[in-house]
């Protein structure tokens, strides 16, 4: 077997042999996340431009090959200490910046689809697609940051709450808690858009 295909191809087996010196491990480890990692990176930006996600995309992945030696598979999965990476520099370029920023993009429809939690919610509810979609983009940016980044962790890049609580720092109640708040948030602000199915 060549030294640069590990034989487990998991994340972790990947990091590890990057760390051994086989740097086509760590090329298939980034074209696996490079994509979800960019898409954290600009929806909490928001309005700030593309090259400011782009270098902090690259600043990630950086710190990520710094820092492979450290990583302990036993504590979290590759894809929690990724976007814990992530998020730090993000938060690095909001304290220096010293201001809040919203989410943009055309994601909409997914997020949308990612909303609902309970038997009222059904498919039907969101025939709407689109237009329910950009409604929702507004209010997910009127969104706390704290409660925000919970919401796009949770239903967007699909994290259990516990990778959740580790990513942002908290205990898994208080990220349940502003999961919660989140979501409960947004079906309020979007109770017209349910009524427009029925009515």
């Amino acid at each position: 077997m060549s030294a640069a295909q590990p034989a487990v191809d998991t994340d972790e087996a990947l990091l590890a042999a990057w760390t051994r010196g086989e740097q086509a491990a760590f090329a298939r480890l980034y074209d696996r996340h490079d994509r979800a990692c960019f898409d954290f990176i600009r929806r909490l930006l928001g309005a700030e431009s593309i090259g400011v996600a782009e270098e902090l995309h690259q600043e990630t992945w950086i710190a990520v090959s710094r820092a492979a030696a450290g990583f302990d598979a036993g504590k979290a999965r590759f894809a929690t200490w990724l976007f814990t990476i992530a998020r730090n520099k993000v938060m690095d370029h909001f304290r220096q910046h010293a201001k809040l920023v919203t989410i943009a993009g055309s994601e909409g429809e997914a997020l949308a689809q990612a909303l609902p939690d309970d038997a009222a919610a059904t498919p039907e509810h969101l025939a709407h697609g689109r237009e329910l979609g950009v409604a929702l983009l507004r209010e997910v940016e009127a969104l706390p940051l704290a409660q925000r980044e919970a919401f796009l962790l949770f239903a967007w890049d699909e994290l259990s709450l516990d990778e959740v609580a580790e990513v942002t720092q908290v205990g898994v109640e208080t990220a349940k808690s502003r999961l919660r708040y989140a979501r409960a948030t947004l079906r309020t602000r979007l109770a017209a858009w349910w009524g427009k199915e029925s009515g």
